[in-house]
Formats: C-alpha cells, sequence, structure tokens
C-alpha cells in the first residue's frame, strides 16, 4: 500500500508507475472517519470497475472530518481492496484534474445531483460512476480470523489415556522441547489450496442450481508442503523435495516455503501444473471442491533428480517423511529406493498415503516407524470392507510390517496400534475439538506432529496423543496454516 501527502505531481507520478501504462484507474474521495461496512462496500464496487483504485482523504479542515488525517489514511490503507491513497489539501476536484482517471465513483445518493467531476471526465474519455455496492455484505475481518485465530476453547483432552499409559502433561511439553534438534527431511505432492469465500445468493429459478458470489479468495500451502511446514513450525529444520509446473502456482509455493523457512527443492515438470485445489465455501461451509492437477507418475529422469537430492541432503538427517497423495511424485520404484538410502543410514522413516477422491494403497510403504491412514484408506490398501477396525489395523501392521498404524477415523477420533513392553496392543482417542472449523488439515498435522514424536524419542502412545492436540488445534482454523510449538504447548496446559 502506498500513500501520499498532497504534492499531487509526484501522487500521480508515484500511481502511474505502480498501476502500470495499460492499467485502468479508479477513484473514489471522502472523509472516512471511521471505516464500516457501507464504506467497505461502495470501495469494493469502486474496485470492480478498474484495474486499480486509488483514494482521496479530505484534510482535517473539511466539514464532518471527526478524527486526524493520520488514523483515517491508516485506515484506508489496511483495506485490501486499495491500491493508494492520497491525502487531499483542497478539493477533490483539483487532484481529478491531475490524476485524469478512467472512472469516478461515488455513492447513489450524489446521482440526482450537480457533480463537478462529469464536465471533467468527459474531457479525457472518462466516466462517472454511482453506486454504493451490493447491500449484501460479509466482514472480510471475520472471513480473516477464521484463517489465523486458534480457539482453544472448543478442545477437550482425554485424561484417561494418559492415565492408561502412565505419562502426565508435563512429560509431553518435554517431547516438543526436543523437536528443535531434529533435521526432517520431507518428500511428497505438493498442493496449493484455494479458499474462496462466498455469498449464498439462493436457488436459481431456471433450475434447481445454488447461486453464489466470490468475496474473497485465499491461497495456503498444502499436501506435503504443509507437512513440512508443520514440521518446521514445531521447531525441526526441515528440508522439502518436490514436483511443480511452470506456473504461478509453483512461484506462490516458492515464496511461502521460503517464508516458512523450509529448505525447499522444486523440480519444474513442463508435463503437469501445480496442483491446486480450490474449495468454495459460504457460512462456515464448504459447497465444492475443484482440482486442477495431473496425476501420472514423474519421468525417470525427474526421478533421478529427487534421488540426487536425497542422497545430498540424507547425511544428518533423523527423520524422513513420505506425504503421498497419489499425483505423482512418489512413483514405487522412486519409494523403494529412497527407503532403501534411510535404511543403510539409519534414517527413520514415515509414511502417509492419502484417498480422498483418489486411489491410494498405505501398504506399499514397507517398513516404516509409522503410518496414519484413514479407515478407508486401510480398508482399500486390504481389500476389506467387512471386517472389524481391530483387525483391519492389526492386519494392515502386519502387511506393511509397519513398526506402529494410527487410523484417523474423522469426528469418531483414531484408533493406535503399536507394540508396549513387548507386546503388541491397541487403543483408541476420541476427537479432542468438539466444533472443528476445518477437517482438511487434521491428518496432516497430525501426521507430522506425531512422527516428530517418535522421532524425538517417545512411544507410540505419547506420540498419538500429541498428534491428537495438533490435530485439534488445526481444525480450529480454516485453511491450512502452519502449526506452531506454541499452539500445541499452549494446548497442553490449557485449562479444561
Amino acid at each position: 500500500m502506498n500513500s501520499q501527502s498532497t504534492n499531487y505531481r509526484e501522487a500521480v507520478e508515484s500511481i502511474r508507475k505502480a498501476a502500470g501504462p495499460a492499467a485502468r484507474i479508479a477513484y473514489v474521495s471522502g472523509n472516512f472517519n471511521i471505516v464500516h461496512p457501507g464504506h467497505l462496500r461502495l470501495l469494493k464496487f469502486a474496485r470492480e470497475q478498474a484495474d486499480f483504485l486509488v483514494v482521496g482523504i479530505y484534510p482535517d479542515s473539511n466539514p464532518g472530518v471527526s478524527m486526524p488525517v493520520d488514523l483515517r489514511v491508516d485506515g484506508v490503507c489496511a483495506l485490501s481492496s486499495v491500491d493508494f491513497v492520497v491525502r487531499l489539501d483542497r478539493d477533490a476536484v483539483g487532484f481529478i484534474e491531475a490524476l485524469q482517471p478512467d472512472v469516478v465513483v461515488k455513492g447513489s445518493e450524489y446521482a440526482q445531483r450537480h457533480n463537478d467531476e462529469e464536465t471533467l471526465v468527459n474531457k479525457w474519455n472518462g466516466k462517472l460512476v454511482f453506486g454504493s455496492g451490493e447491500m449484501r455484505f460479509v466482514s472480510l475481518g471475520l472471513l480473516r480470523r477464521e484463517y489465523f485465530e486458534t480457539n482453544l476453547s472448543t478442545i477437550r483432552k482425554p485424561t484417561d489415556y494418559p492415565a492408561r499409559h502412565g505419562f502426565a502433561f508435563a512429560e509431553l511439553s518435554e517431547v516438543l522441547r526436543k523437536f528443535s534438534a531434529l533435521r526432517v527431511m520431507v518428500i511428497g505432492d505438493l498442493i496449493v489450496d484455494e479458499y474462496i469465500q462466498c455469498d449464498p445468493l439462493g436457488m436459481s429459478q431456471e433450475d434447481p442450481t445454488i447461486v453464489i458470489t466470490p468475496i474473497e479468495s485465499t491461497k495456503f500451502l498444502g499436501g506435503a508442503g504443509i507437512v513440512a511446514a508443520h514440521a518446521r513450525g514445531l521447531g525441526a529444520f526441515v528440508q522439502f523435495v518436490s514436483v511443480v509446473g511452470a506456473d504461478a502456482d509453483a512461484g506462490f509455493a516458492r515464496e511461502r516455503l521460503d517464508s516458512f523457512a523450509v529448505q525447499a527443492e522444486l523440480i519444474t515438470d513442463d508435463t503437469r501444473p501445480t496442483t491446486l485445489k480450490q474449495r468454495f465455501r459460504a457460512h462456515g461451509k464448504t459447497l465444492l471442491r475443484v482440482n486442477h492437477l495431473r496425476q501420472h507418475a514423474v519421468s525417470p529422469s525427474i526421478c533421478a533428480q529427487i534421488m540426487d537430492l536425497v542422497r545430498q541432503g540424507i547425511e544428518g538427517t533423523d527423520l524422513l517423511v513420505l506425504s503421498d497423495f497419489n499425483y505423482g511424485c512418489l512413483p514405487q520404484s522412486l519409494v523403494d529406493a529412497i527407503c532403501a538410502l534411510a535404511r543403510g543410514r539409519n534414517v527413520m522413516v514415515a509414511a502417509d498415503s492419502q484417498a480422498s477422491s483418489q486411489f491410494s494403497d498405505i501398504s506399499r510403504f514397507k517398513d516404516m516407524a509409522l503410518i496414519t491412514p484413514t479407515e478407508r484408506e486401510a480398508r482399500l490398501a486390504l481389500h476389506d470392507f467387512d471386517s472389524g477396525l481391530a483387525y483391519v489395523a492389526e492386519r494392515l501392521r502386519n502387511v506393511s510390517r509397519a513398526e506402529n498404524v494410527i487410523v484417523t477415523l474423522g469426528a469418531e477420533g483414531l484408533f493406535v496400534r503399536g507394540v508396549k513392553e513387548g507386546e503388541e496392543l491397541a487403543d483408541r482417542l476420541p476427537a479432542f475439538n468438539s466444533a472443528p472449523k476445518d477437517v482438511a488439515g487434521a491428518g496432516d498435522s497430525l501426521f507430522a506432529c506425531s512422527s516428530l514424536a517418535l522421532c524425538a524419542g517417545a512411544d507410540i502412545w505419547r506420540a498419538a496423543y500429541l498428534g491428537s492436540i495438533a490435530s485439534a488445534c488445526q481444525t480450529t482454523r480454516v485453511g491450512n496454516t502452519p502449526l506452531t510449538l506454541a499452539d500445541v504447548e499452549a494446548e497442553i496446559f490449557a485449562l479444561e
């Protein structure tokens, strides 16, 4: 966001430079004492008329001004719909003549009045448009709070499970503190998740179709990328290897990984786009998901590049994480080669293979320290949709030769199967979050935290409990925002 003082020549030069030569410019002016929903509707309407929105703020001497200009400028500068703010030292007409915008926007209440701007804009074939925006209004501030605020009040931690397995919450905090000493390598399918918040307009009268209008779009890092970001946010040093397309979403992913301090090596594959999943949401619910992707396996040459990166980074690595979304990044020959290399270096390996809308086989990942399938993924791997859950978990552990299995059950929590004092045991944990806002990232956060806990020396019972806390924290907000050590530790000691 740029703002200028009352030097109109400098302001116009800065606006033209920021907007670019081909951009259409819209202009709005006003006092803007306190930005309220009416202002937001007007500015949203104005932004839709052009490519670049300039807002002029009247001086403190203007009638109706009740706040200092600095505060009013700050309020408007904070709005994502506004590209440039100018402090006016006289009426708006003088600046309009200097800027010569393509569109001047005024509120609908001015449509039946005399407007000096009309004569001016006709000189350069501009337009004077009247409109106050749609009466439907959704607070963007409230929508953004869904993305980033963690509401721990909906999380309830069971106390019988820790008692059964002989640990206290203070021990979990000690495990968390060991994460900072771990070096982790994550390999798998990178995804960009786009959340499109919508206003539901109702049902079409021509056919039984739900009609919506988009309000705001926000992108998040997803797939194996968010697994890597979770591990980094929890304190570990993280290397990430994946495949992307030659497109803007790849640039977004690189920027986000860099901002999360993940050391990323993204190989460009010209035969596929960067996987993009769009979720259209209204009133806190997902209405539709649209996937833009290719699912074919990466070429032998890209497999060779991935193996070269793994060989370069494996020395000193404590944990290797395979995050498979079945979009082609981890063909079986590559998995086998990576796992053989890790075993030769005594590196712990954990795997997850998701099948939300595609086929997967978690059992193809052999000899893992941990696998975390959903019940459906476990049954798909075994082609068994009739046996009891305990038998399915036991059989999957034997078929995959996994040390530990956590079967996630959605709203019902999870089922854990592992070894305790030489004896194979099973236990169950309920879902900790009684009112999740978005369950899309629950499995990734559980997988990342539980894997780190095992690598830090915790047993599967403590690791599963920590993973459940991480999952509960993640589902208190919408979209994939990386977990932090502070998130999980705050919930460990939160009062019931």
